[in-house]
């Protein structure tokens, strides 16, 4: 057996940083990391599907180029093995960063395998049986399927397996209409796909306001991409010309056949091959590690962070969670769960950057609450830009002038928004906002407008 100060199991997004600082406080730290350093946000997430995102712009964008008085010479064509490739350097150049630093600790240690618990205090990485008396979980979380009629009998792929496509679908079908459904859905249409959305409720994003949720639909829909809501039945069929996806929609063909399928409904976390049994680690029904406000689990000297905690499933939660756990155990400051101010974005061009509570959260409060709303076309950077689809949008608490949320779907609302969220982090009322002076022209500037139009939340 191999002793430590500290085991920690998964190299994404919160265990190299916490490992790094550990390392730094002279502490001797064993990580674990069974495949890919970086997790899924460098291999599977957000760095390589936000740079197809961005090839997909470029194509968009050179189409749109008689628009800004642009002349291109014939049809724009996509490279889709050349895009795969600037990807994969990209993401690549990302993990190979990671990993150095993770090897480079000074008190460090690095095992590659799959690890498991044997007790609350030891760990077996294949041959190796390591112990510490603090072991941190950050094992992250995949895909899942759905075991929906027909789910075995066809090949469909999920957002890992998406990225190892070179070449472009004849038609891609998307089942899911959320945050990785989409951003797929947007991209590969614009690399020049046919692409069809199934849904099986009545809208797309359904965790989103039911105004951003149209806007959405509107936004993708007049790209040419189908949509098809109120799937209620959805299955699968092989077909002599790929894959069909059964529907059962209130209108349209019962039946969409897709050269390929993209399974996008829902996650799992890493959690059900780590022998959590045997160090009593307590799970929820979903198999999300249970922790308190300051991540730890249920068993003393063992935290979880990122997406297996299911306190948050994105990259910008999970460092989150790193900073608490570091906070409370070198910094003296006690940091809790309870203070993160939700926070998310949607990457389909125009994005969506949402903070804070919805228009249905609020309502639910039952506070007298304002509300002030701003279309895009009225923004001047989105007029120049020529990018005017869609709207911000901003709840204030009635009494207290403290903001409650806001969406902005817009271009450069994922950044934006980011003004607002400070504020609300401060405690601020709205009007620490109206009277700042904005950088002029700006998507920003036009916050401090729309917060000065505020009327009530009827």
């Amino acid at each position: 057996m191999t002793e430590f100060d500290a085991i920690v199991v998964g190299a994404g997004q919160a265990g190299p940083a916490l490992a790094s600082r550990l390392s730094a406080a002279g502490q001797s730290v064993a990580v674990i990391e069974r495949k890919l350093f970086g997790g899924t946000c460098v291999n599977t997430g957000c760095i390589p599907t936000k740079t197809l995102v961005a090839s997909a712009y470029a194509a968009h964008l050179a189409r749109r180029a008689a628009f800004y008085g642009v002349t291109i010479g014939g049809a724009v064509g996509v490279d889709m093995k050349a895009v795969k490739a600037r990807k994969d350097e990209v993401s690549g150049a990302s993990r190979k960063g990671v990993e150095a630093g993770v090897r480079g600790l000074a008190h460090g240690a690095v095992y590659t395998g799959h690890a498991r618990f044997e007790s609350a205090t030891t760990m077996r990485v294949g041959e190796e049986l390591l112990s510490a008396k603090q072991i941190f979980l950050n094992v992250g979380g995949r895909a899942t399927i759905p075991a929906l009629p027909g789910a075995n009998a066809v090949k469909l792929l999920t957002n890992t397996t998406m990225l190892d496509l070179d070449v472009l679908p004849t038609h891609l079908v998307v089942v899911g209409g959320s945050y990785i459904g989409l951003e797929f859905a947007q991209m590969y249409r614009r690399f020049g796909a046919e692409v069809t959305v199934v849904e099986k409720g009545p809208r797309l994003v359904a965790h989103e306001d039911e105004d951003v949720s149209a806007a959405i639909l509107e936004i993708i829909e007049a790209e040419g991409i189908h949509v098809r809501l109120h799937a209620e039945c959805i299955h699968f069929e092989a077909r002599p010309n790929g894959i069909g996806v059964g529907v059962d929609c209130e209108d349209g063909d019962p039946l969409v056949v897709g050269s390929h399928v993209l399974a996008a409904m829902g996650r799992r976390p890493n959690t059900d091959d780590l022998g959590l049994e045997a160090a009593g680690v307590e799970v929820d029904e979903r198999g999300y590690i249970v922790v308190d406000d300051q991540l730890s689990t249920t068993v003393p000297g063992i935290w979880a962070m990122g997406d297996c905690n299911g306190r948050g499933a994105f990259t910008h939660t999970a460092y989150n969670d790193f900073e608490i756990v570091v906070a409370n155990l070198l910094d003296g400051e006690p940091r809790r769960l309870s203070d993160r101010i939700q926070a998310h974005a949607l990457y389909i061009d125009p994005p969506l950057g949402q903070v804070g509570m919805t228009e249905a959260e609020v309502r639910k409060t039952g506070r007298p609450a304002l509300v002030g709303k701003r279309p895009m076309t009225k923004v001047g950077r989105a007029v120049e830009k020529g990018e005017t689809q869609g709207f911000m949008k901003v709840f204030v608490d009635a009494e207290t002038k403290r903001i409650l949320g806001a969406s902005i779907l817009g271009t450069g609302g994922d950044e934006a928004v980011h003004c607002i969220l400070d504020n609300m982090y401060a405690g601020a009322p709205y009007t620490n906002i109206t009277h700042a002076v904005h950088i002029h022209p700006t998507v920003s500037e036009l916050i401090p407008t729309m917060l000065e139009s505020l009327t009530p939340l009827v």
